[in-house]
């Protein structure tokens, strides 16, 4: 089998180059280890930067996005009883974000690829990449028991934190950085109106809470919990009851609650890797970085790896043009750093550090009331919630 691009990952990431790559006449073979279904059935993040969006319009696929995606202007950050609302439109000159599920966009993703015969192979196994160093790279998976071989001009690495692809860098050239923390989130789904129209950011001595939304019945809830915590230890009531002492008595006293649909524990880390090429191997999203889900910008970077390496390879088959494919890792990483230094800040403005008990609790609260006190302050924070410039 022969394409130009070989992609390792059938999640958002694999599935918006591929189709973009398609629209412009390039070929390539998506390889996904996961089935169809599983890859559809997890539950992520669903908060759009514009960026995001231009994304989806480009490559041909936001017409159910646009019709069903919620648009919000503002967020809201709860410090125990006060709520303060960044207006995200008026700080940032009318750019706004949209609710609109990582599933649906997986899903409308799929359905693009289908349309055009996009070839995205799944259940392959044992993907290895080989021969990264020349100008002949090749893929070997197997699919349904038998060996198979994809030869190529280029790999990409869309696999995800656990993936094949950044392992195949040297660990003289790789470098890492990263931070665990000492927390997760426990999510629950639930079939509920949400608390309030845009997503509720809360601290409180029990922790981190988030009020977020998926639908006019369908609503996400989070708080705060240790790493190694399990969800098979929370009922249905406890979650709630932890969510309503986290979450200011006024958002609480709405609060319509009811059986979970999932529920599920996330460890929090931020990682990021350098450089994301080596030889004709590029990385992208999870397998390049990960932030905390605070400020909502894993999938959003994804997104904005996927703009720089597309026009690359657009420009290297169309024009012969190898600057975007040269200048890629120090590019894509320039805006990765960024939305790491965001979410960091956004994890350590909102969660409880046991270790941080006194001095840190109200650097907390004082980094709260500077926010609340200062327009500059609440203009960085719009301004990276909505997304920087790609």
């Amino acid at each position: 089998m022969r394409t130009q691009v070989g992609i390792i990952g059938g999640g958002p990431s694999g599935l918006l180059l591929s189709q973009l790559l398609h629209l412009q006449g390039v070929s390539s073979v998506v390889l996904e280890r996961r089935s169809r279904a599983h890859v559809l059935g997890r539950i992520r993040a669903g908060v759009l930067e514009q960026g995001f969006q231009n994304l989806m319009r480009q490559a041909g696929i936001a017409r159910r996005m646009d019709r069903e995606g919620q648009i919000h202007s503002g967020v809201n950050i709860a410090f125990y009883e006060e709520r303060l609302r960044i207006d995200l439109e008026g700080l940032t000159g009318g750019k706004t974000v949209m609710v609109y599920g990582q599933t649906e966009v997986t899903h409308d993703l799929y359905e693009a690829r289908d349309a055009l015969d996009g070839a995205v192979i799944d259940e392959a196994e044992n993907v290895t990449p080989h021969d990264l160093q020349s100008d002949a790279p090749y893929l070997t998976f197997t699919k349904d028991g038998a060996e198979e071989r994809l030869d190529c001009d280029f790999v990409i690495g869309c696999d995800g934190f656990h993936g094949i692809s950044r392992r195949c860098v040297p660990s003289d050239v790789l470098q890492t950085f990263e931070r665990v923390y000492p927390f997760g989130w426990l999510g629950v789904l639930s079939e509920t109106p949400p608390v309030n129209e845009e997503l509720i950011y809360a601290r409180h001595d029990s922790g981190f809470a988030l009020c977020s939304l998926r639908g006019p019945q369908l609503s996400r809830y989070y708080v705060q919990v240790k790493a190694d915590e399990s969800p098979d230890g929370w009922s249905d009531e406890r979650f709630w009851e932890r969510l309503k002492s986290a979450i200011p008595a006024e958002v609480a006293a709405r609060l319509v609650t009811g059986p979970a649909v999932e529920k599920s524990v996330a460890p929090l880390r931020s990682f990021v890797a350098e450089p994301l090429r080596w030889g004709r191997l590029f990385l992208a999203g999870d397998a390049a970085h990960i932030v905390p889900p605070t400020g909502a910008k894993g999938l959003n970077l994804a997104a904005s790896d996927i703009q720089y390496l597309s026009s690359a390879l657009i420009d290297w088959y169309k024009k012969g043009e190898a600057g975007g494919l040269d200048g890629y890792s120090a590019r894509a990483l320039a805006r990765v750093w960024k939305a790491e230094r965001f979410s960091w800040w956004m994890t350590s403005l909102l969660h409880r550090f046991p270790e941080n008990e006194g001095f840190g609790d109200r650097i907390q609260r004082a980094e709260f009331d500077y926010l609340a006190g200062s327009k500059a302050a609440q203009t960085m924070l719009a301004e990276n919630y909505v997304g920087l410039p790609y």
